[in-house]
């Protein structure tokens, strides 16, 4: 049986899918797009509980200002960063630098 909350996290995660590699979207920004705009938090338990799906990319999905506020649910202590330094994105102090330039905004590129 399939609850709602199953249902939406499921939503989440295919925006989730479709993040660019290099790029970098907020739990908000996901919210709004599936209709849900109050629901930012309701997307960060879903980043939480995505970690054993394997083609979720919950290291791209930062807070509004791009600070890995999610990083904590990563096995490590730095694999959220490790992974978005892996894809040219650049952190200091578990922030995105240069956020507004490598932010993707899913309501424009969907």
């Amino acid at each position: 049986m399939t609850t709602n909350t199953d249902n939406f996290f499921d939503r989440v995660y295919e925006v989730v899918k479709k993040i660019p590699y290099g790029r970098v979207t907020n739990y908000g920004s996901i919210a709004k797009y599936l209709g849900s705009a109050k629901s930012s938090r309701a997307v960060g338990y879903a980043m939480n509980a995505s970690h054993n799906i394997a083609d979720v990319p919950a290291h791209r999905v930062v807070n509004k200002v791009g600070l890995l506020t999610g990083k904590h649910h990563f096995f490590g202590s730095n694999l959220m960063k490790d992974l978005l330094e892996s894809e040219g994105v650049e952190i200091i102090d578990n922030q995105v630098i240069q956020f507004d330039s490598l932010y993707w905004d899913p309501s424009v590129e969907l």
